[in-house]
């Protein structure tokens, strides 16, 4: 049988969980009507498993789960671990509660610091996942993390296939709880992830709703859902986003993102805010676009960016462009255009230098 996709917008379950047990199971199974596959399960309230599992009663292979290693819900509240025995325990719970003997991802739950790396592996816990993928109850390895050093710390482990980041203009400009590492730090991991085929799977977009309040925004204006998720789709190695919704008129909003125009989701005001370092970087928003050449400026930066971080596959695929950067006429379109300031005819230069003369022109 065919693997089915990821849905580019999944479920997460921060706020579903408040909810009675009747209207969990029906947004569930309302969101996987809508065609949302992926799920999270890393919520705050220990009712979401029995709940889901209910829920998907007979629609299970239609769904990849998140399963978390680390997050403890035998207490009947969330808790975290990096405890062998305890993980057990509360893995085990969960799948009973989910109904399932699988897990579609595993997640190494929420370590920021190495000390927390350092007590997953000291503790056997590592070792117990990797046993767990031997035997196929565990499908694929991830990491949730908000921290891009430890990302690639366990990205040089070669074990993982996914990872839960918290991709929103806050935090990368390094603003608010989680706004780990410089901007130049985050656009690199996003990069490594997709050279390395490791997915992301995206928390936090809308930045605990303060992106959408001016009142709590850094940048002093509201942002809509849709500005947010596409946002997060444009980064490198994105798969999926993961707004949470605790309702299924909350989730229609979301799922609206399908039905908005391109200028409804330009989020391209955030960078009047960005930080000097942001600036002069192509983000791959398409701002610039429509080229009067048809050159699919963000794709060909994306991909240039990729090949020289050694991704093979990122070259063919610009190799492949219906029209290259050796295609550009230098009209300057584009630098009218870019919000962050990148010389994008400059660019265009270099990256037809970079790659000579191949590809369409």
């Amino acid at each position: 049988m065919a693997a089915k996709k990821i849905s580019v917008i999944g479920m997460g379950a921060s706020v579903i969980g408040a909810r009675l047990e009747s209207e969990i199971i029906a947004t569930v199974r309302a969101a996987i009507a809508r065609g949302v596959n992926f799920f999270d399960l890393a919520g705050g309230h220990a009712s979401i498993f029995p709940a889901y599992g209910k829920a998907l009663r007979g629609l299970r292979k239609k769904v990849y789960l998140q399963v978390h290693f680390g997050a403890d819900y035998t207490s009947g509240e969330y808790g975290w671990t990096t405890e062998l025995k305890k993980i057990q325990a509360a893995v085990k719970w969960q799948q009973d509660s989910l109904q399932t003997d699988y897990m579609d991802f595993c997640f190494i739950h929420c370590l920021d610091e190495d000390k927390d790396l350092d007590a997953y592996q000291k503790n056997g816990v590592l070792d117990d996942v990797l046993e767990l993928k031997r035997r196929g109850v565990i499908r694929h390895i991830g990491l949730s993390s908000h921290t891009p050093a430890l990302v690639n710390r366990v990205l040089d482990m070669g074990i993982i296939d996914i990872v839960m980041f918290s991709i929103n203009p806050v935090y990368d400009y390094g603003q608010g709880e989680f706004g780990i590492g410089g901007a130049d730090d985050r656009q690199a991991l996003y990069r490594r992830c997709e050279k390395e085929d490791v997915g992301i799977s995206v928390m936090k977009p809308f930045c605990g709703g303060q992106l959408l309040d001016a009142a709590q925004s850094p940048f002093k204006a509201a942002l809509t859902k849709p500005q947010c998720i596409q946002y997060a789709l444009d980064k490198p190695g994105v798969v999926t986003v993961l707004p949470g919704y605790g309702s299924q008129p909350a989730m229609e909003e979301v799922l609206a993102f399908f039905d908005t125009t391109p200028a409804e989701r330009d989020y391209s005001a955030i960078s009047a805010y960005a930080p000097q370092e942001a600036l002069a970087k192509c983000v791959y928003c398409q701002h610039c676009q429509p080229c009067p050449v048809g050159l699919e400026i963000g794709l060909i930066n994306k991909y240039y960016d990729l090949t020289r971080l050694g991704d093979a596959l990122a070259r063919e695929h610009y190799l492949t462009l219906d029209k290259t950067a050796s295609a550009c006429v230098q009209c300057g379109h584009c630098n009218g255009r870019c919000p962050f300031h990148v010389d994008q005819m400059a660019r265009m230069r270099e990256i037809a230098q970079y790659f000579g003369k191949r590809g369409k022109p």
